[in-house]
């Protein structure tokens, strides 16, 4: 069956307090047109920027997730993302005039309410789901976190926890699909150990923290001098810990209500991912680290699958967008190095190169004369170049900068390149670019067949 995107009828605002901030924040989501996916509007700062709810804007995972595009900053966005994902709502402009949602009761389920009650609508345009074809893994074994994509006709989830404490050891969920969140996993609240929640109090890490918005479990015999205490610090009467070894601030939801809230957060992080996807989720000791890093495992999966059903076309009456001396007038490698002949596109994101290789290059004459074959370091090279274009291009004085490389990742060559090829280099950006850091991922075609990839990190550095 064809599933149509979604938005919401009217806007629905929600307010509360944010938890590391401690100030007043009003959320407002509003309809978004078709593909437009989720951002943030920080409305309490000049220009109103926007934030792309995107993985490869995530900067800090420690206390929750942290996304930032351009100097501004959305923290702890998971709860909330959760809530639009959970109901596969897939368009919405979110408005926030703080740096992070409020933390409410520690769940999705406030944010859920105002959205059913504003109204979910379909949209014209056909919901873009990703079919998974094969496994994807990411495992850490230093946190024994284990976490796999599996291919299934539906999007599906199955979480299982274990802190290895008395109070809190092994719980496990698993739903068939989304129609299930609502119900079962959006009220579900986020969990801590007491000597946690003592670390975060005692450093005000937590201004917006309360025992209304966590479940606290206790882990080690505390006196009643330290159970007065807290009541004090959370403004009770008094506080105990129940047989469960939890504190006695609220009731579970759920015998396995951690673990129901670990999944959701599954659901929030892997929403960064940007495109829906069909498969079964199997996640051993997740954490919104490891979240983050196998969300962004898919998004490059995604990348690369896509790419190779939609190979560059080149058309030769097209005119570059710069030829040979355009290039020579932006980056400053010359002949016999320089390695790029045109650029074909160029975009915010995205630079497309072309290099004519032919037999009268300098280094066939002694790599390999026999069965003359370009080496995979100037492959390597000529990639950069590329980069280096789109890196400096929009410089008002280009020759006044050099681009060096920082890194090199994930280098593969699959297939000779040898005289009379036409290379292709398309890359994209990974990351923003930050500090005058440019992280590109980059693939080379000669006609439909891929021979090279790799992942360039490089520093701009003004010379002059």
């Amino acid at each position: 069956m064809i599933k149509k995107q979604r938005t919401i009828k009217s806007p629905a605002t929600v307010s509360g307090v944010g938890l590391h901030s401690g100030e007043e924040v009003n959320i407002t989501f509003l309809p978004a047109p078709e593909n437009h996916g989720y951002k943030f509007c920080r409305t309490d700062l000049p220009g109103r920027p926007v934030v792309d709810a995107d993985v490869y804007n995530v900067i800090d995972t420690s206390r929750g997730t942290t996304i930032e595009q351009n100097g501004v900053r959305i923290q702890t966005v998971e709860h909330t993302l959760a809530a639009l994902a959970g109901l596969e709502i897939d368009n919405i402009m979110i408005e926030i005039n703080c740096s992070e949602p409020p933390i409410l009761d520690g769940s999705s389920k406030d944010f859920v309410d105002a959205l059913l009650y504003a109204g979910i609508v379909e949209q014209e345009a056909e919901k873009k789901y990703f079919v998974l074809k094969e496994n994807i893994c990411f495992n850490d074994p230093v946190k024994k976190v284990e976490m796999i994509a599996i291919p299934s006709d539906e999007f599906k989830l199955s979480v299982m926890i274990d802190f290895e404490t008395r109070v809190l050891g092994s719980q496990n969920i698993s739903i068939p699909g989304l129609d299930h969140f609502a119900d079962e996993i959006a009220s579900c609240r986020t969990f801590v150990f007491l000597h946690e929640l003592e670390y975060l109090v005692n450093n005000n890490q937590i201004k917006g923290g309360d025992l209304n918005n966590a479940i606290v479990f206790v882990n080690r015999v505390i006196s009643d001098e330290e159970l007065d205490r807290l009541a004090s610090l959370f403004k009770r009467d008094k506080v105990e810990v129940l047989e469960e070894g939890i504190l006695n601030n609220l009731e579970l939801r759920f015998a396995n209500e951690p673990a129901r809230h670990k999944l959701l957060d599954v659901i929030g992080d892997l929403s960064l991912i940007g495109t829906p996807i069909k498969a079964h989720i199997i996640a051993s000791r997740p954490g919104h680290h490891a979240n983050v890093e196998f969300a962004k495992l898919i998004k490059n999966f995604i990348r690369q699958s896509t790419r190779k059903k939609d190979v560059y076309p080149y058309d030769i009456n097209i005119k570059p967008v710069y030829d040979i001396n355009q290039i020579k007038n932006i980056i400053p490698h010359r002949y016999p190095f320089l390695l790029v002949d045109k650029i074909l596109e160029i975009s915010e994101d995205r630079v497309i190169g072309l290099k004519n290789v032919t037999m009268n290059e300098g280094f066939f004459t002694g790599h390999f004369p026999a069965e003359p074959l370009m080496p995979g370091v100037l492959q390597v090279e000529a990639m950069a170049q590329t980069g280096g274009v789109f890196f400096l291009h929009d410089k008002p004085n280009p020759e006044n900068f050099n681009t060096y490389f920082l890194k090199i990742d994930n280098v593969k060559f699959r297939h000779k390149v040898v005289p009379g090829d036409t290379l292709i280099f398309d890359l994209r950006l990974i990351t923003p670019i930050r500090r005058g850091i440019c992280h590109m991922k980059g693939t080379a075609f000669v006609g439909n067949r891929i021979v090279m990839e790799a992942e360039l990190i490089a520093q701009i550095t003004k010379i002059r």
